[in-house]
């Protein structure tokens, strides 16, 4: 199956990473390489991008897309958590931009071996990194009734959660959840008929909690833009793109801490704590698709972009 996915926000990711000709950039998602193709286009003999992604499919697919720019780029298979590990392995410093699309490509989507979809029945799968040992499986079999409930409420959002949970641990005594379609049909019992009736399929909100939980997107963030941050040049950008309010909640905060991180009291009439912002928030509000974006690509109706400059 051929790697496809459309780069979302792309003219607004170019225009806000302040491509610098000779510079340095890191694609910490590098997907199929929609993104990095045109910021390489847009660098010079000296300038340089780093592909990381986490699933090998999508390193060869961006391999092959890339090939044109030579040693210009340089791919690494590994976790974006992992950034600076890696660019200290590769004896680099800092670097002008960095560029996060945090979303589920269409090729892992619409790739029904890989069971990120609700709408294929296929294996339980969900790992971006095929390498990894736990998968959406191991967690529907495995997990307590207590932690599968905090996951999809806190993860999805679920309101049914408790009930969702109480089913799968029901059913998986009966016989293993091995598959997408054996976790749709518990979903679907679950949930009242009304609620079924609103707020679009019903699977989505727990699918997207197990995903989370499989791959730990959210503590993987939480945990990475404060030294994406530190490792910037001055004048360098962080652009995220997020695909729903938990993670943008997440860059939201973390941009804000950076850019104003003094912990005084309100009351005190100088700060005294000696924290210093190391930056500053370039999207006062997210920036969204276009229409015409909308249009012509219905995926990328919940992308936000927020972009982070250092001093």
């Amino acid at each position: 199956m051929e790697f496809k996915h459309t780069s979302v926000l792309l003219d607004e990711v170019l225009e806000n990473l302040a491509i610098r000709p000779g510079g340095i950039y890191v694609d910490g998602t590098l997907g199929g390489g929609g993104h990095s193709y045109h910021i390489l286009e847009r660098l010079t003999e000296g300038g340089r991008l780093i592909g990381i992604d986490q699933d090998t499919d999508a390193i060869a697919a961006a391999s092959e897309r890339l090939s044109r720019f030579g040693d210009q780029v340089t791919f690494v298979h590994d976790n974006y958590e992992h950034i600076a590990e890696v660019l200290d392995e590769l004896s680099v410093r800092a670097v002008d931009g960095i560029l996060l699309d945090l979303g589920v490509s269409s090729y892992q989507l619409d790739n029904p071996e890989r069971g990120f979809s609700y709408r294929t029945d296929a294996p339980l799968d969900m790992r971006m990194d095929r390498s990894g040992s736990l998968t959406a499986k191991d967690i529907v079999n495995t997990y307590s009734q207590e932690e599968l409930t905090r996951i999809l409420r806190e993860y999805g959002e679920e309101r049914c959660a408790a009930r969702i949970a109480a089913n799968i641990v029901r059913e998986r005594e009966k016989s293993p959840l091995t598959t997408t379609g054996d976790l749709s049909r518990i979903i679907r019992a679950s949930i009242p008929g009304k609620m079924r009736e609103k707020g679009g399929n019903p699977d989505k909100r727990t699918f997207q909690a197990i995903r989370i939980a499989c791959n730990r997107e959210l503590d993987v963030l939480r945990d990475s833009l404060d030294s994406m941050i530190d490792l910037l040049t001055p004048g360098g950008r962080l652009c995220v793109i997020t695909f729903h309010s938990l993670e943008d909640r997440i860059v939201k905060n973390a941009f804000r801490r950076n850019e104003d991180p003094c912990t005084c009291p309100p009351e005190f009439p100088v700060c005294v704590c000696g924290k210093k912002p190391k930056g500053r928030v370039v999207t006062r509000k997210a920036i969204v698709p276009t229409a015409e974006e909308l249009k012509n690509n219905r995926r990328s109706a919940s992308a936000k972009l927020r972009v982070f400059e250092k001093y």
